[in-house]
């Protein structure tokens, strides 16, 4: 941790933030991933070489195994649980130096030994279990320990809310027409023996393209590359007007684009910049809010977007620089209006910037330029279709260790290559469960019939509300839904549980492909922010010292263009830039950005002046009108901007003619 991320002794200080335990103690109470065993010692040696053979596993199976899907997915989840069980305890309570009760051990042994005997029984298996109707009670019981080992493993470390979905959706499959008739055999050989439940697409994506992609992740982190972001921001915005908000925003964003976790990014800039910006004079609900919303907005920043950019462009099979195009706009709106509501807050409270001898030198900042390299490589590859998605990864994994050897100051050592494999198995623990988890639910789903009888109650309920268009309700229902879901859950695994259940829903109703898939994304993405289970704002408040709901509500009026961008390229595509002229782009693109500046100057309330309720309602409503890419809403936005503009300044220079000049 940074220097700057001291104790806080003295709580009516401003400028006093969170130490490193005060986030630790936060993030266990909150944030399920958070609360695991303490391992010392010998014990410690053995589960960080299972994590260390994990990772060499998966890259290996997913590279070079030619062994059948169903053995290597069982072997994935085999490993998982051991993993799981050894990582997460039942409770905060059995959080005790090298302690795990016996009970652990034997849920541990039986949840890994039913993933075995599928592998080492799948040649038999697969030749005499054609159908539920030739299961065994073994078979059975196996089955559902498998599938109840899981579930407790996700209660551990991903939370109840996808619990929750899991285990109605569970229940309702039980008590169906269709679960009736086939019973619990059935239910358990589709879940369980077939890939349309545990082992479903969901699983298959983890194992075959997250798992790499978590590790490259870890290597990354090692290689100094969260640094040389800060200090990147720090040179080229730092000496502005609230200069250190604007790092946060720039180095958060570019963190948080290859780190996949909204919370541990948060967590590692957050702990240098917000203590700067508590420093500089913005309040703590506001530093930790605006980390933790720029921290969140990386999972949405092109190329790798947390590595979702790779799953989308599988999931829709189109190609991964088509998903990184796309997603240009909506990814610099939503910054331009972060940024632009911290460069507001810091005039309406006249902060100042850092000063020049206290800000890194460009010259000697730019010579680390190599660090980015490996981002460079894999995404040359992965566009250029010259290798896969995983052995891309693979590949910058091993330029990542290239690069840091010419590194003097933080150069690779085959203890940091432990550390960064351990840090990948471990990494992987909640994504993968939480994808055999969106597994289950796709698998009840589909079981049931249940998504037409899902999608019929969405057009029946957005076709009910009077005056207000359908799709529109639809959208607001699929948001909803994406929120709670989304919950505590990792970004990638984020992402294949909403394009699982709820995309499907938004491209039945008439929402073009690629806009549903990126809706579902932001919106499972934006519940890192939104209260009440906001564990980015959380993890921002710890560090702040700060009131934990007023930061996620703080956060949440940062991010305003995540929530409003989504419904926007719904309604009308051409925002991602599709079947769009040269000409139809260089528009959207000026007039949606004056918009998000009209609606960050709505929500934070200040122009040249404070501004009136009526006043932000209208700048609201304008740039809300010039963010539509449509001609005549453009047309009507900047009527509208132009008014409260000029009416702003001229009122300014009135009552201040010096400070409005």
């Amino acid at each position: 941790m940074s220097p700057l991320f001291k104790h806080d002794t003295h709580p009516e200080d401003s400028n006093a933030v969170g130490s490193a335990k005060d986030v630790e103690d936060l993030m266990r109470k909150y944030d399920k991933e958070s609360n695991t065993r303490i391992w010392e010692g010998t014990p410690a040696v053995i589960v960080r070489t299972i994590m260390v053979f994990f990772s060499l596993y998966c890259i290996w199976s997913t590279l070079f195994s030619v062994a059948a899907l169903e053995k290597r997915l069982t072997a994935f989840l085999a490993l998982l649980v051991i993993m799981g069980y050894l990582i997460y305890p039942a409770s905060k309570h059995h959080v005790r130096h090298n302690y795990i009760p016996w009970y652990d051990y034997v849920i541990m042994v039986l949840g890994s030994a039913c993933f075995l005997y599928y592998y080492f029984s799948y040649d038999s298996l697969v030749t005499v279990l054609t159908s539920f109707s030739r299961m065994s009670t073994l078979q059975v019981t196996i089955a559902v320990v498998g599938l109840l080992t899981l579930m407790e493993l996700c209660r551990r470390c991903v939370g109840l809310p996808i619990l929750f979905v899991a285990g109605a959706l569970l229940l309702y499959t039980f008590f169906s027409k269709v679960g009736m008739s086939i019973g619990v055999k059935g239910i358990m050989y589709k879940l369980f023996y077939t890939t349309n439940g545990i082992m479903g697409t969901p699983v298959q994506v983890c194992a075959k393209y997250i798992v790499v992609f978590i590790i490259f992740g870890a290597f990354l982190e090692r290689t100094g590359i969260a640094a040389f972001f800060i200090d990147l921001a720090n040179s080229l915005v730092g000496r502005f007007s609230g200069g250190p908000a604007k790092v946060a925003v720039i180095s958060s964003a570019l963190c948080g684009m290859v780190s996949g976790s909204s919370v541990g990014n948060t967590v590692t800039t957050g702990s240098v910049t917000i203590p700067m910006m508590k420093k500089t004079g913005y309040k703590g609900e506001f530093a930790g809010a605006v980390e933790a919303a720029a921290s969140t907005g990386g999972q949405i920043m092109p190329p790798i977007m947390g590595a979702a950019a790779f799953l989308m462009a599988e999931y829709m099979n189109v190609t991964y620089a088509e998903v990184a195009l796309r997603a240009i706009l909506p990814a610099a709106l939503y910054f331009a209006g972060i940024f632009i509501a911290v460069h507001l807050e810091a005039k309406k409270l006249g902060l100042k910037g850092i000063s020049k001898d206290q800000l890194p030198v460009f010259r000697q900042l730019i010579k680390k330029v190599y660090l980015l390299l490996p981002l460079v490589v894999l995404v040359a590859l992965v566009t250029t279709n010259t290798r896969t998605m995983q052995f891309s990864a693979s590949i910058a994994i091993l330029v990542t260790i290239a690069v840091n050897l010419f590194d003097k100051d933080n150069r690779i050592s085959l203890n940091k290559i432990l550390e960064a494999l351990e840090a990948g198995g471990k990494g992987t623990i909640t994504v993968a469960v939480a994808c055999a988890m969106a597994g289950v639910i796709a698998g009840c789903i589909t079981a049931t019939g249940l998504a037409s009888k899902l999608i019929g109650m969405v057009i029946a309920l957005s076709n009910s509300v009077p005056f207000i268009s359908p799709t529109l309700v639809a959208l607001f229902l699929t948001m909803i839904c994406c929120i709670i879901l989304g919950m505590g859950v990792p970004t990638t695994a984020n992402y294949c549980i909403m394009a699982s259940t709820c995309a499907p829903i938004l491209i039945t109703i008439g929402v073009p492909k690629m806009a549903a898939h990126f809706f579902v994304f932001y919106f499972g993405i934006v519940a890192d922010i939104t209260p009440p289970v906001a564990l980015a704002a959380y993890a921002g408040s710890a560090i702040a010292k700060s009131n934990p709901m007023k930061t996620g509500i703080n956060a949440s009026k940062l991010a305003i263009g995540a929530f409003v961008v989504p419904y926007i390229f719904c309604m009308n595509p051409a925002m991602l830039l599709i079947d769009v002229t040269a000409f139809k782009v260089i528009q959207i693109i000026v007039t949606s950005l004056i918009g998000i500046f009209g609606v960050a100057a709505a929500m934070n309330g200040f122009l040249f002046q404070k501004l009136s309720w009526p006043a932000r309602i209208v700048i609201c409503v304008a740039g809300l009108m010039m963010m539509d890419p449509t001609l005549i809403t453009d047309i009507v936005g900047i009527v509208l901007m132009a008014f409260v503009l000029t009416y702003q300044f001229l009122a300014a220079r009135k009552a201040n003619p010096q400070a409005a000049a």
